[in-house]
């Protein structure tokens, strides 16, 4: 494996669209979501080892979720495992994990990656990523895999590319916030337009001059503990400094702003696995028209329903039609899936009415 090759695994947030079963305290990368026998971050942490040697794949979370982080992936060293003291959005902590990279092998390659995506097949993705590392090695570049649209969804953001261009390595136009419904059809009818997925690749180099250059006060904050980092006063630095960051999302930080983003539309299958309903779209239906992970389903005259349970439960379903049906220790949520943007909200709720412990 080349040693160049590093990677980046997002592993901080809540997941607060898939409670009960995501919490605060356990959120929905360190679950089985699919009922395979492997949590989203143990499958993540397996596909990127294809391409990238283990020791060199850093796990980017809140301190909270470290011995999480330590009990599922066994193989990973605590000096892999990158703290947030604080919640500071995704350019802080990626700039604090590149320079860290950047100071052990200046001529690192990396992939930035949620934990919490599923795509089945990994040898096509690992051929997108070396594609993009060997473009990144030689070129100042900042890449993205993009997704191609199967429909004109307004959940994601969009990545418009250059339409003449010929090959795959394509350059970015720009890239367009949440659409509505009728703008979503515009860009599918374009041709031009791929979902954004949120996974990035670029040099170390190329990165941290990307930030340097466009969000110098937050470069500037974070290269000043570039003495202590990958040592004992890293710590310290971090606990101190961090906090004091600008919230600021890495699109909005550099990739909006750069001249030099290039796009790959992948290959491969991809699901987010943002909500309760693309899990069940992930899934697919059984014969009764359910998608049911872990329970033991009696069914009558009812399909479209995502229903997960623990240890094997039976669950009796009658006249129940396109719902969340999710049963944990102390929660029950049976809900309507054309609903389930609003399970925040929900969330919030219950945590005003019944104490924080519920979410």
């Amino acid at each position: 494996m080349n040693k160049n090759y590093y990677a980046i695994l997002m592993a901080g947030g809540v997941g607060s669209r898939f409670w009960p079963v995501s919490t605060q305290d356990f959120p929905k990368q360190f679950h089985d979501m699919l009922g395979t026998g492997d949590t989203l971050i143990q499958k993540t942490f397996q596909r990127l080892s294809h391409l990238i040697p283990k020791e060199n794949i850093y796990i980017l979370t809140n301190e909270r979720y470290n011995d999480l982080v330590l009990e599922q992936l066994p193989e990973v060293t605590q000096k892999q495992v990158v703290l947030e003291p604080a919640m500071r959005n995704t350019a802080p902590c990626i700039l604090y994990a590149s320079l860290k990279i950047q100071k052990e092998n200046p001529d690192a390659v990396m992939i930035v990656a949620p934990s919490d995506h599923w795509i089945e097949d990994e040898a096509t993705f690992s051929k997108n990523v070396e594609q993009a590392f060997e473009f990144c090695a030689d070129n100042d570049a900042l890449m993205t895999l993009g997704i191609q649209p199967t429909f004109p969804n307004t959940g994601y953001g969009y990545i418009e590319f250059d339409k003449g261009a010929s090959n795959d390595i394509k350059s970015v136009n720009q890239f367009r916030e949440k659409p509505d419904y009728e703008t979503a059809k515009s860009f599918i009818d374009q041709g031009n337009f791929l979902w954004n997925a949120g996974i990035f690749m670029w040099s170390a180099k190329s990165v941290v001059k990307a930030f340097e250059s466009n969000q110098p006060e937050l470069y500037k904050h974070f290269e000043a503990g570039i003495s202590a980092y990958n040592t004992e006063a890293e710590e310290a630095f971090i606990k101190e400094n961090y906090p004091l960051a600008e919230n600021i999302s890495v699109d909005y930080a550099i990739m909006e702003k750069s001249k030099n983003v290039y796009v790959i539309a992948a290959e491969f299958d991809w699901n987010d696995l943002g909500t309760w309903g693309s899990l069940y779209d992930k899934l697919g239906a059984n014969d009764n028209g359910n998608a049911v992970v872990n329970a033991r389903t009696l069914v009558e005259d009812a399909s479209g329903n995502m229903i997960r349970t623990k240890n094997n439960k039976i669950v009796v379903v009658d006249g129940l039609n396109d719902y969340i049906v999710v049963d944990k220790e102390d929660v029950l949520l049976i809900y309507p899936k054309s609903k389930e943007q609003d399970i925040k909200k929900v969330l919030q709720k219950v945590k005003d009415k019944f104490g924080e412990q519920y979410g």
